[in-house]
């Protein structure tokens, strides 16, 4: 019997694959279409693990759903520019381009090691000026409609990749850049923005229509941040002035003892008395010098100064003190708040620190009545409002002040606009070229692309590389044809991944970014699957630029990804998330040596829930290959079997169908919810159960039976282990692909068991166990336990007093 020998059947198959193009489509075809599609990768080194963890899962429903008869378009492409690909080609003092370029060819090597069933002909670089043309081109789309715009303002910035960084790359209570871990300091730079809050309402709306994992619906609705409340103006107490909060628990105004306003707020010098001018002046001029995350981090210590003015709350029309602190923020809200220290924990501290009042407005179960509490209860020390229920109370004091010209309500977000400015090198640089005489002027779309040059010295001073590329800088104004200069920072790399998925099923496509008609038969993409890390910066934004192309260039649909899917994260055999510097790094390519790429596709869906990930068991691999060497084993033993066949054997024929029919269902079930572990404990237990029947009965008795079981395993297999399958596939005499053939379908009577085990108990205690059919009726299956030889001899002679019957379980006796 001929041994099974990866590393023998996979190359084997991976060039039969390439040379015939199996995977290849014709996307003017779309009748029954499924497009499922990895999250792509930065080609800024080898595949790890955690690309094998997305990859070949994502390659297994591609391959199950092309044997349910769909047409399907699974590829791969190289999200090259950005960050990561730029410091590995620094660290090695080679160009981006080059470091790219060699990369893309190496990982495509190494994805076609995963047996991945990708269409090479539809895969995309970001870096290729054919592609980042239509990155720059929906930026001049933008630009058009007034949703890219430059502003001045405070912006996030790495120090060490001397870099701006969007709000969404800010992360983790320490206020640190999301690709380095450095901390983040602020600058007020000129950058130029794409208007996302547009979107807002748009954004928040449509995410109950997505099937997609609560957890990330929910992680993009609390990063969009909709706050429904009030704004309410406090008049100064001599009436000059009016203070415009924004609240969402208007119904907690008479709680209301203090205001504070951000330093930057325009009323501070006019409301500062003489008295605290000297003390105010020096603290708003030790907070202009902080950054805004100094002063977040400052909102712990409470620190603040009273100007020596008063407001007059609305409500009660009681006089409480303004106060200046810097953990207000201009750009959040209006600037100012009403403090409830009662009821908020900030405000609860900040009171304490300065010895201000405190004053509970409602009542709630449970609560501390000597610390804040936030939740909802019954209003009191609230004048007529007194007894209401707090949300009652909400509309109630809105609607009262509002007829008095007071307040309206106000619905406010945290959500900011994009900022895709960065001062580096390795990415598509911005299409606006500046005039001294015309102004900001977008470059020509038949002047596009806007190519980056590659001679550029590309480490990173805190300015962008471009500007020492005078031929690329000095330009002509398009308008004028006089002298001017080119933008030279480059975008971020989130907007060359918000449209890829849109290229892919025309990526030669020279009249824009997507081919109109071919996108209408494919898009949205049917399922997506990637990280949870994904979950608000490039899901976000390609949510947005698909509703931009759906708005006003002809995309015909407003969300991008129908379904998606997050695998859960792989840990290093020592329970930690692996990385170099643990030394903890598990090998994919160590692994396929040893044991063959089959087998680690199998154990990393085996392992456990997909979107819960887990450790790597450096052992566990064993146990896959074992399976494998099983069916292997199986599959020529029948092959190799000389008897001829000595007739039918109807029961044992059932018998061989059984488990493999059960093995159908359950994988064909599981597949549907990427449940691979228990769609492969299926096939383990499918194959136990037939060593079974092979150890009592040989395979002359049921040769059909056997090879049907044999095909069908291989076929329930090939989405999860493609070489091995297809190697078998051909061995058991079949014509074509596995890969191709048809999905086998389940009888459901071979499913149903004709017989079962009950207990049968006697005064309480088991002391037998019957068989008998499945549809037994209750006298049949209480004569049957009386009649069984164990129980006759504990009831003998008795008169029974109850028989109970529970149905699929146990018969109860009791003398």
């Amino acid at each position: 019997m001929r041994r099974y020998n990866p590393k023998v059947i996979e190359p084997k198959w991976q060039k039969v694959w390439d040379e015939s193009n199996i995977y290849q489509i014709d996307t003017k075809d779309a009748a029954n279409k499924f497009y499922v599609i990895p999250m792509f990768p930065y080609p800024s080194g080898d595949l790890h693990i955690g690309h094998w963890y997305n990859f070949a899962p994502t390659d297994t429903v591609a391959r199950w759903r092309r044997m349910m008869g769909h047409k399907v378009l699974h590829t791969n492409g190289f999200d090259a520019f950005g960050l990561p690909a730029e410091n590995a080609a620094i660290k090695r003092n080679i160009p981006p381009a080059k470091w790219t370029k060699e990369n893309i060819a190496s990982m495509t090597e190494q994805m076609k090691a995963i047996g991945a069933s990708y269409d090479w002909s539809k895969q995309v670089a970001t870096n290729d000026p054919d592609y980042y043309r239509w990155t720059q081109w929906i930026f001049l789309k933008l630009y058009e409609k007034k949703l890219a715009y430059r502003a001045k303002g405070l912006v996030n910035w790495c120090p060490k990749d001397q870099t701006v960084l969007a709000n969404e790359q800010v992360i983790g209570e320490n206020n640190v850049c999301e690709r380095c871990g450095t901390p983040v300091i602020q600058k007020e730079l000129e950058q130029w923005y794409f208007r996302i809050t547009d979107c807002t309402e748009r954004l928040l709306r449509d995410l109950d229509e997505l099937d997609w994992p609560e957890r990330v619906k929910h992680m993009q609705a609390n990063w969009i941040g909709k706050s429904q409340g009030a704004l309410i103006d406090f008049a100064t107490e001599d009436g000059k002035h009016k203070i415009q909060v924004f609240t969402t628990r208007p119904d907690t105004i008479y709680g209301a003892t203090y205001i504070v306003l951000a330093p930057e707020h325009p009323l501070v010098e006019k409301l500062t008395t003489d008295e605290q001018k000297s003390e105010i002046t020096q603290y708003v001029a030790a907070a202009s010098r902080k950054t805004e995350l100094e002063r977040k981090e400052a909102e712990k210590e409470k620190i603040g100064v009273f100007t020596g003015a008063y407001a007059v709350n609305p409500a009660n029309k009681e006089k409480i003190p303004i106060w200046v602190a810097d953990y207000v923020l201009m750009s959040y809200g209006t600037g100012a708040i009403m403090a409830v220290p009662a009821h908020d924990g900030r405000d609860w501290d900040f009171a304490k620190k300065h010895d201000l009042p405190i004053i509970q407005v409602y009542d709630q179960d449970g609560a501390n009545p000597d610390s804040y509490y936030t939740d909802e209860g019954v209003v009191k020390n609230s004048g007529p409002y007194d007894g209401m229920p707090t949300n009652e109370m909400r509309e109630k004091i809105v609607a009262d002040l509002a007829k008095k010209g007071l307040a309206k309500e106000e619905t406010q977000y945290r959500l900011r606009d994009w900022l895709i400015s960065r001062q580096r090198y390795w990415g598509p640089p911005i299409p606006i070229i500046y005039c001294d005489k015309c102004g900001i002027q977008p470059v020509p779309e038949e002047d596009l692309p806007v190519l980056l040059p590659e001679d550029v010295e590309f480490t990173p001073t805190g300015q962008s590389p471009l500007l020492q590329d005078e031929k690329f800088v000095n330009t002509k104004c398009p308008n004028c044809d006089g002298p001017a200069r080119r933008e030279t920072d480059t975008m971020d790399t989130f907007v060359d991944s918000s449209w890829y998925f849109l290229r892919y099923p025309s990526p030669g496509y020279k009249k824009g970014p997507f081919d109109p008609g071919t996108i209408s038969k494919w898009g949205p993409v049917d399922h997506y699957i990637g990280g949870i890390e994904h979950a608000i910066l490039h899901l976000l934004y390609a949510r947005f630029i698909t509703m931009f192309l759906h708005d006003h260039h002809g995309l015909p649909f407003e969300e991008p990804f129908k379904k998606l899917s997050n695998q859960g994260i792989i840990l290093g055999p020592d329970g930690h998330k692996m990385s170099k510097s643990r030394g903890n790094v598990v090998s994919p390519d160590e692994q396929v040596t040893s044991y063959g790429a089959d087998s680690l596709r199998l154990y990393m869906m085996f392992m456990g829930p997909y979107d819960q990930g887990g450790p790597y068991n450096l052992g566990g691999i064993a146990g896959t290959r074992r399976f494998l060497d099983r069916l292997w084993t199986l599959a020529f033993e029948f092959l190799d079997a000389k008897q001829e066949s000595k007739g039918h054997n109807a029961e044992l024929e059932i018998q061989i169908k059984r488990p493999v029919h059960k093995a159908i269902k359950r994988v064909s079930q599981d597949l549907e919810e990427l449940g691979f572990n228990t769609a492969i404990a299926a096939l383990m237990e499918c194959i136990n159960e037939l060593y079974k029947i092979k150890s009592k009965h040989n395979f002359a008795l049921a040769p059909e039976a056997w090879r049907d079981a044999c095909i069908t395993l291989v076929q329930l297999l090939a989405p999860f282990a493609p070489h091995i399958t297809e190697e078998l596939w051909k061995e058991l005499g079949q014509s074509g692909s596995v890969h191709v053939s048809k999905w086998p379908a389940w009888n459901e009577s071979l499913i149903t068991e004709e017989t079962m085990t009950l207990a049968v108990q006697v005064n309480g205690k088991v002391r037998s166990e019957i068989i008998v059919s499945t549809d037994v009726n209750e006298t049949e299956a209480i004569e049957t336990a009386k009649k069984d030889a164990k129980i006759a001899k504990f009831i003998a002679g008795k008169k029974l007093k109850k028989a109970i019957y529970v149905p699929n379980r146990l018969i109860s006796l009791v003398s």
